[in-house]
């Protein structure tokens, strides 16, 4: 089962896909969780933020910071059969935007296909968390509407090979794509 799990900012997004991927895999069951946000280095809100995720896992989730999620996804020896939860995408599109300087008007397709390939082959329960375009912030500033279409981009893309899509708005889950 694939979920994708979108919400706003402080939405409650994470800790609902937390609990969900411990109900599809079991409170004992090991969990993978790639973190693809950047190092909380020299941003004490920052720290603190990641560190309130990073409290909430329990000790026997690995987790993996990473912004490849393909390789993540499609090589780590360890995947198999292991639940995995990726948060966020929005992390990984903005380290993608960066790596390819899409900025200024590259293209993040390649990477987007990629990426929509590798949770479309995953077998093992896979939950991913998205920030939904619309409920967050967007700068009035090229760079800003750039990121909001791309995201609404991998967001549609990701939903359609997802089995379950889930939009968290005030911590209360709403489904939107049920499992068929």
């Amino acid at each position: 089962m694939r979920t994708l799990v979108l919400g706003g900012i402080r939405s409650g997004k994470s800790r609902w896909a937390e609990g969900a991927v411990t109900r599809g895999a079991g409170d004992c069951a090991p969990v993978r969780y790639l973190a693809t946000g950047p190092a909380a280095d020299g941003d004490p809100a920052w720290t603190r933020r990641v560190g309130v995720h990073q409290a909430r896992r329990p000790a026997h989730w690995q987790t993996v910071e990473t912004w490849d999620l393909v390789a993540a996804l499609t090589s780590d020896p360890h995947a198999p059969g292991i639940a995995t939860l990726v948060d966020d995408i929005g992390g990984w599109l903005t380290a993608t935007m960066d790596r390819l300087g899409a900025w200024t008007g590259a293209s993040v397709g390649a990477e987007v296909d990629a990426l929509v390939q590798a949770v479309d082959a995953f077998t093992a329960p896979l939950v991913l968390v998205s920030p939904e375009v619309g409920l967050t912030v967007v700068p009035a500033t090229e760079a800003g509407r750039r990121f909001a279409d791309e995201l609404g981009t991998v967001n549609q893309r990701l939903a359609a090979v997802c089995d379950h899509v889930v939009l968290v708005v005030a911590g209360q889950p709403l489904t939107v794509k049920e499992p068929s």
